[in-house]
């Protein structure tokens, strides 16, 4: 793979220990997963479920790899294959909840970990050890972050609870313990964490697993340097440990933001960390999908694309390499192969597997090619995977606007104002404008058809929208947004002129007053709402104040601008007359 091969050859002078001949013991095997060496250890695994086949262990750790990889139907029909093994195997029941949680199927899960935790013995911590990080593993649609998924709190605490119960059966179990500390992590539970973790180091002061722990702890606190010490802590203990190196990756990605000064040094420096740590692991497609997930995070696209471009060519790479090339390709501008990509991923995915992101990109992608319609829909299908993605609906709304679809528009405009702290005060008048329009669509049909009804509440709304950019902006007020909020008001207003009840004078007043002090007289582009303005005070003069003079100046001045106005010239004929 040529991206893989270009980071091997960057001269990183770190080697595998032990790589070319695979010792094949369960220990060793442990120790790769451990590492995360997952290829080391599946080539191990699946030798010794060939030549020590009737030990149950050697399939559920076989299995637990392939959960690691992101293969759960594979690591389900291993877990089965441990049980028919040894019908009582409480680690193989635990890989089997550990599959149905993935797939959210909460009671297969706890099925399946009760029965392991009745199995597993008072004194076996190890079952426990695996329901409890099973809790921890992300289910099908979840984004993974920086340091795993977002852990939901019933299932962190599901996963303290028992793993309470696995230290209280073996206090010295430090995968526990780690376990232990991981899940109170999850929910920012600091101290509960930092105890753990401490049990875990006071047991082996060298684990590396343990110091990168809580040196992962130390960088959620934001202390920068006491976790670098504890990574450095585990590869002085093993300079082989790959994951202090990517943990170290993500600890300078912290600082980076942190500390914009040091920005780019910080993140040339995760960069390299992460390179390490690659080179630590293994060069499989796994691996690169860890480094394209740490790609995005570096937002380094140009680097992504070419990740991804390398797996998509590989033999067997896993399908959610094409998620990978699809963003890429978008934050590239390079839409035909961002479009292939995402389709590719979105249909032949399982659909437990797409997150929203993912159709949030195809829809972006299809919009920028100028398929709009499909791209609303794309974006509209990552809203029903997770609602609270408010700022979705700017994206729908500015799509709709284009299309000049008014009230789709102002209907997406209103929740995205309503509920996104992104939302501009250009977003309000859109939403207002949007409102405004598609009342008069509304009333032109209607005209035509009495059956149409007009929904009268839509001038409620955009009224609101003008308002609130007016109380925002009280001493620079906008002319645009002036004349439209008159505009509605003149449609709130009685149609009978004798009636007038002047909802819409003060902001065409407004209007009138902001585009003849103008400099340079009233500018080109208002000059046709100008007509609106003067024929409306016009007639409010007229009808309202019986003020013939005041009236006859404003249809004056609105002649000056079109003397072919239908408002005008039924003026003039009227009730005007012409002035010399």
């Amino acid at each position: 793979m040529k991206m893989i091969n270009r980071i091997a050859a960057a001269g990183l002078g770190l080697l595998f220990t032990g790589t070319s001949v695979f010792a094949q013991s369960l220990d060793d095997a442990k120790k790769a997963i451990d590492a995360e060496q997952y290829q080391k250890a599946k080539s191990m695994l699946k030798n010794l479920t060939v030549t020590q086949a009737d030990k149950d262990e050697n399939f559920f750790y076989l299995g637990w790899v392939y959960l690691k990889q992101d293969y759960p139907d594979s690591a389900k029909t291993v877990f089965t294959k441990g049980i028919a093994v040894n019908p009582k195997s409480a680690l193989n029941f635990a890989g089997l909840g550990a599959v149905a949680h993935m797939e959210k199927d909460n009671a297969d899960a706890t099925t399946n970990f009760n029965m392991a935790i009745s199995l597993a013995g008072k004194k076996n911590a190890t079952p426990f050890q695996y329901v409890g990080l099973s809790y921890l593993l992300p289910v099908s649609g979840q984004a993974v972050g920086p340091n795993g998924s977002a852990v939901s709190p019933a299932d962190a605490n599901a996963a303290i609870t028992v793993l309470t119960q696995g230290a209280a059966a073996d206090p010295h179990n430090i995968g526990v313990l780690i376990a232990l500390g991981d899940a109170n992590r999850s929910q920012l539970k600091s101290n509960e964490a930092y105890n753990a973790y401490s049990s875990a180091l006071a047991i082996d002061p060298n684990s590396p697993s343990a110091n990168v722990a809580e040196g992962v702890l130390w960088e959620y606190a934001d202390n920068i340097d006491d976790a670098v010490k504890q990574f450095q802590k585990a590869l002085a203990a093993n300079p082989n440990y790959g994951p202090a190196y990517r943990e170290w990756a993500e600890t300078d990605l912290r600082a980076a933001k942190n500390d914009p000064t040091q920005y780019d040094a910080k993140v040339k420096e995760a960069a390299d960390n992460y390179k390490k740590f690659i080179s630590l692991t293994d060069y499989s497609p796994e691996s690169q999908m860890r480094y394209a997930d740490f790609l995005i995070r570096t937002k380094d696209y140009v680097a992504l694309q070419k990740v991804a471009q390398d797996l998509a060519a590989s033999a067997g790479s896993n399908l959610r390499t094409y998620r990978y090339l699809g963003m890429s390709a978008f934050e590239n501008k390079d839409y035909p192969t961002a479009l292939t990509a995402l389709t590719k991923w979105t249909t032949q995915a399982d659909p437990k597997r797409l997150i929203p992101s993912d159709f949030l990109y195809l829809g972006r992608t299809q919009i920028a090619l100028k398929n709009d319609s499909l791209g609303i829909l794309s974006l509209k299908k990552a809203l029903t995977l997770d609602t609270s993605q408010v700022d979705i609906y700017g994206e729908i709304a500015t799509s709709f606007y284009g299309l000049q679809k008014y009230q789709d528009a102002a209907e997406a405009y209103k929740v995205y104002t309503d509920k996104s702290r992104k939302a501009t005060l250009n977003d309000h008048y859109k939403e207002g404008f949007s409102y405004y329009e598609a009342f008069k669509t509304e009333l032109i049909a209607h005209q035509s058809n009495q059956n149409v009804k007009v929904d009268s509440s839509m001038l409620v709304q955009a009224d609101s929208a003008f308002t609130y950019i007016e109380r925002k902006i009280p001493t620079k007020p906008i002319a645009a947004i002036v004349y439209f909020h008159a505009a509605v008001k003149d449609f709130e207003d009685s149609g009978d002129r004798n009636n007038i009840k002047g909802l819409a004078k003060p902001f065409y007043e407004q209007y009138v007053q902001l585009n003849e002090s103008a400099p340079g007289g009233i500018p080109d582009n208002a000059k046709a709402h100008m007509v609106d303005a003067y024929t409306y005070l016009g007639n409010y003069a007229e009808f309202k104040d019986k003020d013939h003079t005041k009236a006859l100046d404003y249809f004056n001045k609105a002649k000056a601008i079109d003397p072919t106005d239908a408002r005008v010239t039924y003026y003039f004929q009227t009730a005007g007359k012409p002035s010399k």
